[in-house]
């Protein structure tokens, strides 16, 4: 099977609903731009509060243990994405949603749940005073957003053909940066004070992810296919059994599969081990006498480094038919660029750093999503599955801040974080090679 092939995840038949059939028609700019928007209302949310409000908010209130509260917020609020991302996933993919006689599409009820509720979490957070304040907070916000993310995220296998996958991915990619610009602008220079920040996030969210919601289709699933208990025990309990079950993916049968989700946890591994600490490396390693002004200018550049790679190469990869040797080489970027802040832990070796990392990572946000989609095993289960791999972007938060902090703290400090953010993403990025049946 080559790369422009669709992947053999349901046979095809007559009878085959429209929301599990593979897709064939390419979809048009208007429902990528809303998708892009809707993501980047949800990214914005993500890294917003993880980068900038989180920090300032633990640091004033704990600033002396700040390294360690920090670790421990963004380590429970990782925890709950763990665990939320497969379950909303699976759910989605269950959703059998009909109103005065209506049907409804799977996807978009858990992309509005999410976004509202996930708002509100953010506007009880901007109220919290202690730790423990904090950490209910940012849980309560990750899992309302994982549910919103996992929607999202199936919506890509679920519309768009294999041969477009990667120029999708691609501007589906770059919120991922833009949405910590975006929101880095609104929460630094539009705004003052932690509470507001978190208040015009929540707003943004709104803003951008509803439009999607209601003004793009979404396929409803017919009858029948909203449980997988089998025939005559079909209870709650039968339903939550099968839920649980099906979250396993088995890596014998589907050695892609989970060689894909161990390449994309060791890459955002480096992410996490790389990014969490930046506002304090830049107060205590770098010495720079506005560290959050210089936050933000690392934030442009990255971002303008993203941006310049993302839809090019996942266009390329699109055309050429190959997706693993661009995964290398955005690896070796990135690896790159950790080296250079590990070396010279410098102010402008960080803006050098800051570009290449960007670079690095547009190639590989647009192209390992569309790699992922074509080893996913089942059609029936894209929310599930691409849940699972989200796994592989949340469990990283949760151990990248255990790891970090000792590692800056007791076991040579930032230059040693750094070393090891480019071994375990160079690493990542080369065990795509395991992955067969896409080249």
């Amino acid at each position: 099977m080559t790369a422009t092939e669709p992947a053999p995840q349901v046979a095809a038949g007559p009878a085959l609903p429209a929301a599990l059939a593979e897709p064939t028609a390419p979809v048009r700019r208007g429902w990528i731009a809303l998708i892009f928007a809707a993501n980047l209302g949800v990214w914005m949310a993500f890294f917003t509060p993880i980068q900038i409000l989180l920090p300032q908010q633990v640091g004033l209130i704990a600033p002396a243990d700040k390294e360690e509260m920090l670790a421990v917020v963004t380590g429970l609020g990782a925890l709950a994405a763990v665990l939320a991302n497969p379950l909303a996933g699976a759910l989605s993919d269950r959703t059998v949603l009909r109103l005065a006689g209506r049907s409804f599409g799977r996807r978009h009820v858990w992309t509005v749940g999410g976004a509202v509720l996930g708002a509100l979490a953010l506007v009880l957070l901007a109220r919290q005073q202690t730790i423990a304040g904090v950490a209910v907070g940012w849980v309560a916000a990750q899992i309302c957003f994982n549910t919103m993310l996992a929607s999202l995220t199936a919506a890509v296998p679920d519309r768009v053909p294999v041969a477009q996958r990667g120029a999708v991915s691609g501007w589906v990619g770059i919120p991922q940066a833009l949405g910590l610009v975006v929101g880095a602008v609104l929460v630094t220079t539009l705004v003052t004070g932690t509470a507001a920040g978190y208040l015009v996030v929540a707003a943004a969210v709104l803003l951008l992810a509803l439009p999607f919601t209601l003004l793009t289709p979404d396929d409803p699933l017919p009858a029948g296919h909203g449980t997988d208990a089998p025939a005559g025990r079909t209870g709650p309990g039968r339903r939550l059994s099968a839920l649980v079950t099906s979250m396993w993916v088995s890596p014998r049968r589907h050695p892609d599969f989970a060689w894909a989700w161990i390449t994309r946890f060791l890459v955002q591994m480096g992410n996490a081990l790389g990014t969490l600490y930046l506002l304090y490396f830049l107060t205590d390693e770098v010495h720079h006498a506005d560290p959050e002004g210089g936050l933000l200018v690392l934030i442009l550049i990255y971002t303008a480094g993203m941006t310049t790679t993302a839809v090019v190469a996942g266009r390329l990869s699109d055309r050429f038919g190959r997706r693993r040797i661009f995964v290398i080489v955005s690896g070796l970027v990135m690896a790159g660029a950790a080296v250079l802040l590990a070396v010279a832990p410098r102010w402008p070796v960080a803006l050098v750093a800051a570009g290449l990392l960007g670079a690095g990572y547009g190639v590989y946000l647009s192209v390992d999503a569309a790699l992922i989609t074509q080893v996913l095993p089942r059609a029936t289960d894209r929310g599930k599955d691409l849940g699972v791999i989200n796994i592989a972007n949340s469990a990283p938060q949760v151990l990248g801040p255990a790891l970090s902090a000792p590692v800056v703290v007791h076991l040579g400090g930032y230059p040693a974080l750094y070393a090891a953010t480019a071994v375990v993403t160079l690493l990542g990025s080369l065990l795509v090679l395991k992955i067969r049946s896409v080249r």
